[in-house]
């Protein structure tokens, strides 16, 4: 599958998807969403897929979110047909996404603003660059975080400091970010891709399966009570019982050996 505005590499079992419009910050228009979605839902199909990494090339920005010169500028009838294509996942390809358990790292290496700051928070882990920040101007245009910001932020940090991103469109420093607990980690930004591929080996240290299945109970048994929640068993849990991997693990750790997952 070859792409104009991402780029894709495969590490064994990581995916590492590169938003790649650094001459526009990475701005995200269309038919960036739609090669987004269609790696994620090749990454999402794969067996041997286990982790995505999500990044922006180019030393300025994760993203600056909307393409609003792609937005407001007229196009040709081609392009509106292309443009409007339905795109699974939303914006970005990931930020209406609810139904991949496959977890996903966020490699914020410069600013992520609106759009881009709603991918990095559709993401499970997200490790960002010391000089990172994070905002979603939004109302400045005329617009609002329709790809989610307001809807995660304010359930992920307390309110008050969510409201002060959201209506005065305050941005967050990476350090910021990392006190409200938006993100997992700050590090310089030449060790930030290499930290990015050591988490996504110690979520790998697990069974993919197990991983799976934590991630769905999470997603899903945040809309429950903890006692309906605890009282449901998720699809993921069901296929990780009758695994392989059910099987490898406690054997491996009762041979004092590492254990050798395959996902099945």
């Amino acid at each position: 599958m070859s792409f104009e505005y991402i780029k894709v590499e495969k590490k064994e079992h990581v995916t590492i998807i590169t938003m790649n419009r650094p001459e526009v910050r990475n701005c995200i228009n269309p038919f960036v969403s739609q090669e987004m979605s269609a790696v994620i839902d090749e990454f999402d199909a794969d067996p041997d897929a286990w982790v995505g990494i999500i990044t922006g090339e180019g030393e300025l920005a994760f993203s600056a979110g909307n393409d609003l010169k792609f937005t407001s500028s007229p196009h040709t009838a081609e392009e509106q047909a292309r443009a409007s294509k339905p795109c699974k996942g939303g914006f970005g390809g990931i930020t209406s996404r609810f139904d991949c358990y496959k977890p996903f790292i966020a490699a914020v290496n410069g600013l992520a603003l609106g759009g881009g700051f709603e991918i990095a928070l559709a993401c499970d882990i997200i490790i960002a660059a010391e000089d990172a920040y994070f905002g979603l101007p939004e109302p400045r245009v005329g617009l609002w975080p329709g790809a989610g910001g307001v809807y995660r932020l304010s359930r992920q940090i307390p309110y008050h400091a969510a409201m002060g991103v959201i209506l005065a469109q305050r941005n967050l420093t990476a350090q910021q970010a990392l006190t409200y607990g938006i993100v997992n980690a700050v590090v310089p930004r030449e060790e930030l891709m290499k930290t990015a591929e050591q988490w996504a080996e110690d979520v790998m240290v697990g069974s993919p399966l197990a991983v799976r299945a934590c991630k769905e109970a999470a997603i899903k048994g945040n809309h429950m009570s903890l006692q309906e929640a605890m009282a449901t068993s998720f699809p993921g849990q069901a296929a990780l019982r009758t695994s392989a991997d059910a099987v490898e693990g406690p054997l491996a750790f009762s041979e004092k050996r590492k254990p050798k997952w395959t996902g099945k």
